[in-house]
């Protein structure tokens, strides 16, 4: 049987010039009626664990998770997935500072902004307050970043900045490192803490 992967696949080969047979053929077999749309790979990770944590099978339930790779590409993600193409109902999560892109290419696809949860300032941003400063070093500690971080906030630019947006910079410096923290700050979130644009958006699941 077709997995939720493949049609992953297919969509991203689909959204980047290819055909859209596959994408069409895969999302029938699948029964995908769903199509949560994510910034980046950082959000795909964070989305999958949080999935994990409370025994969401989201393929099961007939939901796709995109990365799409920016959120310039929103408005050609929302035309073949949604209303224009292949007629998924489409939710997703959103940096405030690019609800422009959002606004637009949901209106271009004739999809409801409403489904899309918007982050301040982003996800990262949003996992690190839920866990609070000392709770995301504690894991930099256990991960072996402690004194990468340390180093990290002795740099003159880090001088006189909170201390929540330096781990978020951080967080960004190194290629992989959001990724992977996307999932180890959901893994280590209690229940009643999860960010509420990632509550807001598993409830409409």
């Amino acid at each position: 049987m077709a997995d939720m992967r493949a049609f992953q696949d297919a969509v991203t080969h689909w959204a980047t010039g290819g055909p859209d047979g596959p994408a069409r053929e895969l999302a029938e077999s699948l029964g995908t009626r769903t199509a949560v749309l994510l910034e980046g790979l950082s959000d795909l990770a964070a989305v999958e664990a949080l999935a994990a944590r409370r025994g969401r099978d989201l393929a099961a339930e007939g939901v796709c998770v995109v990365s799409m790779g920016g959120a310039m590409s929103v408005g050609r993600y929302a035309g073949l997935l949604g209303p224009p193409g292949l007629g998924l109902r489409l939710t997703g999560l959103c940096d405030v500072g690019e609800l422009g892109f959002y606004e637009r290419g949901l209106a271009r696809a004739r999809a409801p902004l409403q489904d899309i949860y918007v982050c301040d300032a982003d996800l990262e941003d949003e996992l690190v307050r839920a866990l609070g400063t000392a709770g995301v070093e504690e894991i930099f500690r256990t991960e072996g970043d402690l004194r990468a971080w340390q180093t990290f906030q002795r740099q003159p630019a880090q001088h006189g900045r909170p201390r929540h947006q330096q781990l978020r910079r951080f967080l960004g410096t190194k290629k992989g490192r959001k990724i992977r923290y996307g999932r180890l700050l959901v893994e280590a979130l209690a229940p009643e803490r999860t960010p509420p644009p990632l509550d807001g958006l598993f409830a409409s699941l």
